[in-house]
């Protein structure tokens, strides 16, 4: 099966090709025609797999530039995921030409309403900017056709719950629903289920993540040696692109103060950082001007960045799941990966839970 097999057009497909997308994932073959018929769909897919196109592709199929209203709406639990659906939904717009606003917390809100004045097609937001924006009344949501939840166990892990069902009750009641999440709980299902009629169900099993192209090892080291432990591998491997994850913005801070220190091209990224500043980082990293990303787990979805081959896991995650959104920013596209986890005594439960899980013991790095 092809886009085109699809429905895409051809304009939009030119776009795709341009930028080496060729052949639909299993989610966007399963989700996109059902959403462009407009159904109802909830959609469970691991990280990596293609979820962003999958509703971002119909989205653009939907709208109208000659409706002076916006008639959808995107909402994605952080800002570094609403920056990179609102990188995706340029890409498209080069076929389409329609107005879209990114809407989330440390941009200017007096911008975001200048633009606002102008008709907006296509919103992307994360809760908090939305709220304060219908507070505002500066956005109106009740002509939207296409609500989408992005990351909704994210959504609901943040504590985001309330705020995703005030949005939802200044929707129209015929609006399209579509739920996308990594993993779907029983909380999840739940929500989406309160706000959906008949919904179509669709999920993508794990062994579509490609877990098998990716190396996975582990350092045996204690908490006081994890830093030489992970210097002396970095040395190592001299990775082209890596991402290094700590469980904390102290541990970030410190670890990279450390690694600058020592010459290392690196740079922090957590959510006490200025957007703006959060910005020109993930600008710069994804043009591999920065060799290291240090970060906690804000950087672990959705942050879809080519020529990253390496994932370090400074800190141990606090669950399989975690560990697989973490690793699942490398060999991606079929490509493959590498990851090296640093681990002390204390967390030997932790990883047997995560090996239990991904069903591989995995290997021992020796240093």
């Amino acid at each position: 099966m092809n886009f085109k097999d699809l429905g895409i057009n051809d304009d939009i497909l030119n776009i795709l090709n341009t930028n080496g997308i060729t052949t639909p994932t299993p989610i966007q073959e399963e989700s996109i025609i059902p959403i462009k018929n407009g159904k109802d769909v909830i959609a469970q897919a691991q990280t990596g797999t293609g979820k962003t196109l999958a509703f971002l592709l119909p989205i653009f199929e939907s709208i109208s530039n000659d409706i002076n209203s916006t008639q959808a709406l995107i909402l994605s639990p952080t800002r570094e995921l609403a920056i990179q659906i609102t990188e995706e939904a340029n890409k498209l717009n080069k076929a389409k030409n329609i107005n879209i606003l990114a809407a989330y917390g440390g941009k200017d809100i007096g911008s975001q309403i200048n633009k606002l004045k102008k008709n907006i097609h296509l919103i992307i937001a994360t809760p908090g900017r939305l709220l304060d924006h219908l507070d505002r009344k500066t956005i109106d949501l009740s002509k939207i056709k296409t609500f989408v939840l992005d990351e909704a166990d994210q959504m609901l892990l943040m504590g985001f719950k309330n705020e995703v069902e005030a949005i939802l009750k200044n929707t129209s009641k015929n609006r399209q629903t579509l739920c996308f999440s990594a993993t779907m709980n029983s909380q999840v299902k739940k929500l989406a289920y309160r706000y959906m009629i008949d919904p179509i169900e669709i999920s993508i099993k794990e062994k579509e993540i490609a877990l098998d192209s990716i190396k996975q090892e582990v350092v045996e080291t204690t908490d006081r040696w994890k830093q030489d432990s992970l210097l002396k591998v970095l040395d190592e491997d001299n990775p082209f692109m890596a991402i290094i994850f700590c469980r904390t913005k102290r541990r970030v801070d410190m670890l990279e103060e450390a690694m600058s220190q020592k010459g290392y091209n690196c740079a922090k990224l957590h959510s006490d950082i200025q957007q703006s500043k959060r910005e020109r980082i993930m600008k710069s990293f994804r043009n591999a001007d920065i060799q290291y990303l240090i970060a906690t787990d804000v950087a672990s979805r959705g942050l879809d960045i080519t020529g990253v081959d390496n994932i370090y896991n400074y800190d141990i995650p606090e669950t399989a799941a975690d560990y697989v959104h973490r690793i699942g920013r490398t060999g991606r596209a079929g490509k493959g990966g590498y990851t090296c986890m640093f681990i002390d005594p204390k967390n030997m439960k932790t990883l047997e839970e995560i090996e239990q899980t991904i069903k591989f013991k995995i290997p021992r790095r020796e240093l």
